[in-house]
């Protein structure tokens, strides 16, 4: 219970699904994490779960003053940053016939631009830490395509090669900071719940989805949580520029 015991770290999209996971299971390792989000309420719900030392900082990661003040605050509050969790991210799902270009800006505003913005964050301070570890949050849509989410597929798949770029950079500059993405398939969780939801039969989209991954069923938040907590810790010295699928199988098909 000690993996990332004494490290910083920032998630942002904590304050639910696969964000809000990372972050317990995180703390729960020993790490102390500010949760960042747009949303305060959910946020700081999280945080009051995870008491002391954690934090809540509000958050639009399209925003590059607002990732200058979380980081400054993190590393003025805590002392250090070592790990950042880029978890946030939307899904629209529309074929290219339908999306807009303000569907278009929107999602890779959040999921593609955010990204970017995090990972230039945290550098100084991480290398002023003496190294850490971005884990940022992709999908297999950043792997394979989605008939109809041509955007959502778009923005993952920047997040993918990006991080790779990241990864080299730092590794060829001696940060000692690495930096990795995690691709996962239909994982239970309010986003998945609202697509699900949203469907003309509820319960034939659960199924189909669970059928997707040869495993025959959905993820849970944990089978993503525990392989971020590997990437963030020292475990994983030796992965950089690396993508893990964590999606029952369905890539491999």
């Amino acid at each position: 219970m000690h993996r990332v015991e004494g490290k910083v770290a920032i998630v942002t999209g904590g304050a639910s699904g696969i964000g809000r996971g990372c972050a317990r299971r995180l703390a729960a390792e020993g790490a102390h994490v500010v949760v960042a989000d747009r949303d305060e309420v959910g946020g700081q719900r999280v945080v009051d779960e995870l008491g002391t030392p954690h934090r809540f900082l509000a958050l639009d990661v399209t925003s590059e003053a607002g990732w200058k003040r979380v980081v400054a605050e993190t590393v003025k509050q805590l002392g250090r940053l070592d790990i950042l969790v880029n978890a946030a991210g939307i899904a629209i799902f529309k074929d290219i016939e339908r999306t807009t270009l303000e569907d278009w800006r929107l999602i890779n505003g959040v999921n593609s631009d955010g990204v970017f913005l995090g990972c230039k964050a945290v550098l100084v301070p991480m290398k002023a830490a003496g190294g850490g570890s971005i884990i940022n949050l992709s999908s297999v849509a950043g792997l394979i395509g989605v008939a109809d989410a041509p955007a959502y597929c778009a923005s993952k798949g920047a997040v993918r090669l990006l991080t790779k770029s990241v990864a080299l950079h730092a590794a060829r500059s001696g940060y000692n900071i690495r930096c990795n993405s995690v691709h996962p398939s239909f994982i239970d969780t309010p986003m998945c719940d609202a697509v699900i939801n949203g469907a003309p039969d509820p319960a034939k989209a659960r199924k189909a989805f669970e059928r997707a991954a040869p495993l025959g069923r959905m993820g849970q938040v944990d089978d993503v949580a525990h392989l971020v907590v590997y990437l963030a810790s020292d475990e994983s010295r030796f992965v950089t520029g690396a993508e893990i699928a964590v999606d029952g199988g369905l890539t491999a098909m």
